[in-house]
Formats: C-alpha cells, sequence, structure tokens
C-alpha cells in the first residue's frame, strides 16, 4: 500500500466523520427527521445493511465477526442479534461513542476505535465493510481488501462506489448544494476494473467473487461485493 496516499486519505476521513460532520452522521443514522437529500441517502443505506445481513447466515451462533468502519453501529447490533461475537472499529471517537451511548442493554459489542485493519484484532469467520471502502483509490482499496482477507476465514463482504455516468454527474450537482449536505470525496471505480486489479493479487488467490448488488436511492449509489475462501 502506498502510504502516503492511505494515511493522507486517513487523516482526511478522521477529520470530516469525527469532527466536522459527526453530528450529522449521528442524525442520519438515526430515526430523527433529516432534509429529502440525506433522506435518500438513509434509504440507501438501509437497503444496503440489509443487503450485507441477508448475505451472512440468519444464525451467527459461534461465529465471530468484524464490522470494519462501524459508524454508530446499526450493523453490528444485527449481527449480534444474530447470535455473533461482534468486534465493530471505526477511526471516528465520536462515532464510536454514539453506537456504545445507543447499544441496547441485551446486546454485547466490542466497540473499539482505530484501524480496521490492526493485526492485533485477531481472527473472525466473516468480515463486512459497509462504505468504509469507498473514499480510498483503486490501489489502496484493493490492498485493504487483501488485509481484510487476511484476517477472514470465509467470507469478506463489502461495498464500493461503482463508476457510472449518472453517479459523476450527481456529484457535480451535489456540488451545489449546501456543505453540510454534502459528503466526503469518493473514489468511483468501475466492477469491471475492481474485479481486474482482485484478480491480479496475489494476496486474494484462493478467494472468489460471488454475489454483488448495486443500490440507487437518490443521493446514495454504492454496490456491495461478496469474497469467499475457495
Amino acid at each position: 500500500m502506498k502510504a502516503l496516499s492511505y494515511q493522507r486519505r486517513r487523516s482526511q476521513l478522521e477529520t470530516y466523520f469525527d469532527r466536522t460532520a459527526a453530528e450529522a452522521w449521528a442524525l442520519l443514522t438515526s430515526d430523527a427527521p433529516v432534509s429529502r437529500i440525506r433522506a435518500t441517502v438513509r434509504a440507501g443505506r438501509d437497503e444496503m445493511r440489509q443487503t450485507l445481513l441477508d448475505w451472512m447466515p440468519a444464525d451467527l451462533s459461534g461465529q465471530r465477526i468484524l464490522d470494519a468502519g462501524c459508524g454508530t453501529g446499526m450493523l453490528a447490533v444485527e449481527a449480534a442479534r444474530r447470535g455473533a461475537e461482534v468486534v465493530a472499529i471505526d477511526l471516528a471517537e465520536n462515532l464510536v461513542r454514539v453506537a456504545r451511548e445507543r447499544l441496547p442493554n441485551d446486546v454485547h459489542i466490542d466497540f473499539r476505535v482505530g484501524d480496521m485493519m490492526d493485526p492485533s484484532l485477531g481472527h473472525f469467520d466473516r468480515v463486512v465493510a459497509m462504505d468504509s471502502l469507498i473514499h480510498y483509490q483503486a490501489h489502496d482499496m484493493v490492498r485493504m481488501i487483501e488485509r481484510l482477507a487476511e484476517l477472514s476465514t470465509y467470507q469478506v463482504l463489502f461495498t464500493f462506489a461503482p463508476r457510472t455516468v449518472l453517479l459523476s454527474a450527481m456529484h457535480a450537482v451535489g456540488r451545489l448544494f449546501p456543505r453540510s449536505d454534502r459528503a466526503p470525496a469518493i473514489e468511483p471505480i468501475s466492477a469491471r476494473g475492481l474485479l481486474r486489479r482482485m484478480d491480479r493479487s496475489e494476496a486474494l488467490v484462493g478467494w472468489t467473487p460471488g454475489r454483488t448488488r448495486r443500490i440507487q436511492r437518490g443521493f446514495y449509489t454504492s454496490q456491495a461485493l461478496e469474497v469467499t475462501r475457495a
């Protein structure tokens, strides 16, 4: 991984999610009223989260799950309710604080603040990274997928921003909206280009792409991809 580009982007994201827009993201992931723009993002994220959960077994008892880039912990809670032992990590301390405050009394999750690729996290049966890789350049994204695969035994589920004409146009229009309604910069990549890069990766030998699904709801566009160990 090119440390400079990765570390610079990681620092930018930490500043955005932990300081600039922490309150906005806490609101977005609640059931409180939001603007029409944010409502489309909320709806898209809800559908994406359910898609990733549907791609895991209904019964996760005895399995260890990593929620890589957990935000306020909505996916982590659902996985824990299925019986999983969940470690949920995010670089934004304020979002993890919100996740801990919202945690139901009958659910246990090991929330942490830090780097999702930290080897000290240990090993997992499955790893999920919802909308947490989309801000990194393609070469960094693939290196992150490689690292998450090293942490997983059976399955890695992640999302990427698909490169489409419509998405590019929406991003251009989005710059006209108030800064508080803008998402942080993302790095679109074509599904074919991403799969080609993954196929060339020696670290991903033995891992096979599986299900994929693109979700578009207003100002939210993201594509899920499953990779499993052969």
